[in-house]
C-alpha cells in the first residue's frame, strides 16, 4: 500500500470484549483534519455523538493557551471505518502488541468521546500554531456501524461522574480563590475538623458542619473587590473575619469540642448552611470596604439573630423555600439583605432592587 495515502501511527494493540483496539499518540495538528465534526444538522437518532456545545469551546481553548507548561488532556476515543492494518514490530508476546497502525486517509472517523476537546484544540491551534507538534492520546476502535458507535458513546459516558466541587477546590492549584480558601480553612481554628474537604453535600450522619465548596463561595464574595498585595494578605483578612464571625456562633465551637452533634446543628439551625455562609461573606465584603475599623462591632448583632430553621419571619422566602434550604443567587441576596438590615448595614442598589421585588411578592426564585 502507498503510505502517501495513509496515516501511520506507532500503536499498542489491546483487546476488549474480544475486539481489538489500538492506542496511539496523535500530533495535535492532525486532530482537526482527521476528526471532522459534520453531524450538526443530523437528528439525534442517526448521530453517534452529542451535538457540540460551542459555548464550552473558548474556555477549553483558553485552558490550553493559558497553561502551556502544564495543561492535561485525557485521550480521545474514536471509531474508524476503513481498511485498518496493524503491523507488529516483533514476533514475541510483547512484540505482537507493539507496532504500526496503518489507517487509509479515506477512512471515516467518529469521535465517541472527546469532540469538545477536538474542537477546542482546533481553536487553540489557530491562536498558537506552536501547539501543532504536541500530541494527545487517541484510542482507536474499528467501526462496527452506527448502532455500535452510539452504544459506545452511551457506555463511555454511563459511569462518568463529575468530581464534586469541594474536591475540585481542594486539588486546584491554579485558581487563586481555591488556594485562598484552603489557606483560610487550614489557618482559622474555627474551621478545624469541621470542614468536609471532598464532598459538596453532607450526609445526615456527617460530623462536619461545612463543605469546602460552601466556604469557597463565601470567601470568594468576602474578598471580592478588596485590594491587597499578596495571597497571604487576603488569607489573613479572611481568616480574621471568619474567626470573628465564629465568636458569635457558640454552636460551631460546641461541635468542634464534641459537645454538640454537627447533624443536630445542620438540622435545626441555619448558621452552617452554604446560603447563610455566602450571605455572611457578602455582609463582610461591605463591612470591610465601608467600615474597615468598626466592622467587628457591627457583627456583634449576629448573636441576636434567631438562627433556628423554624424562624419563618427571617428565613421563609429567602433562605428557605417551601421548607427546603435554597442555594440560588436570589436566595443568597435576600438572605444577605435580612442580615444587613438586622446588623444596620446599608444595602447596595442591587440589593435594594431585590428587596423591593421581594416585598412586592416576587422573590424571583
Amino acid at each position: 500500500m502507498d503510505t502517501a495515502f495513509e496515516y501511520v501511527f506507532p500503536a499498542i494493540r489491546g483487546v476488549q470484549a474480544r475486539r481489538e483496539y489500538y492506542v496511539s499518540m496523535c500530533p495535535l495538528r492532525l486532530i482537526p483534519k482527521m476528526f471532522l465534526f459534520d453531524e450538526d444538522e443530523l437528528v439525534p437518532e442517526i448521530r453517534a455523538q452529542r451535538s457540540l456545545n460551542k459555548g464550552r469551546l473558548p474556555e477549553i481553548a483558553e485552558y490550553i493557551l493559558n497553561n502551556r507548561d502544564d495543561y492535561v488532556f485525557s485521550a480521545i476515543t474514536a471509531s474508524v471505518d476503513g481498511d485498518v492494518r496493524f503491523e507488529p514490530s516483533g514476533s514475541g508476546p510483547d512484540g505482537k502488541r507493539l507496532g504500526a497502525l496503518h489507517i487509509p486517509m479515506s477512512s471515516r472517523f467518529i469521535i465517541n468521546d472527546g469532540q469538545h476537546r477536538r474542537a477546542a484544540i482546533e481553536m487553540a491551534l489557530r491562536e498558537n500554531p506552536d501547539l501543532a507538534d504536541e500530541s494527545i492520546a487517541v484510542v482507536f476502535f474499528i467501526d462496527l456501524g452506527l448502532e455500535r458507535c452510539q452504544q459506545m458513546f452511551a457506555d463511555l459516558n454511563r459511569h462518568a461522574i463529575r468530581p464534586s466541587k469541594s474536591i475540585g477546590v481542594l486539588y486546584d492549584q491554579r485558581d487563586e480563590m481555591a488556594r485562598l480558601t484552603k489557606l483560610v480553612v487550614f489557618r482559622a481554628p474555627a474551621f478545624r475538623d469541621v470542614v468536609e474537604l471532598e464532598k459538596s453535600t453532607l450526609s445526615l450522619r456527617s460530623r462536619k458542619l461545612f463543605t469546602l465548596s460552601a466556604l469557597y463561595g463565601a470567601t470568594t464574595v468576602l474578598v471580592d473587590g478588596i485590594e491587597l498585595e499578596t495571597l497571604d494578605d487576603y488569607a489573613d483578612v479572611a481568616a480574621e473575619y471568619w474567626e470573628e464571625v465564629a465568636t458569635h456562633f457558640p454552636e460551631w465551637k460546641h461541635v468542634r469540642e464534641g459537645k454538640m452533634q454537627a447533624a443536630e446543628i445542620r438540622r435545626d439551625y441555619m448558621c452552617s448552611h452554604g446560603v447563610v455562609l455566602q450571605a455572611i461573606g457578602r455582609v463582610g465584603n461591605t463591612l470591610l470596604k465601608r467600615n474597615r475599623k468598626t466592622w467587628k462591632k457591627k457583627l456583634t448583632k449576629l448573636q441576636t439573630v434567631d438562627w433556628s430553621r423554624s424562624n419563618d419571619t427571617f428565613w421563609e422566602g429567602r433562605a428557605i423555600l417551601g421548607g427546603r434550604v435554597s442555594k440560588s443567587t436570589t436566595s443568597v441576596m435576600l438572605t444577605t439583605n435580612i442580615l444587613k438590615q438586622h446588623l444596620g448595614v446599608a444595602l447596595t442598589p442591587e440589593e435594594e432592587d431585590a428587596e423591593a421585588n421581594f416585598q412586592k411578592g416576587g422573590n424571583g426564585n
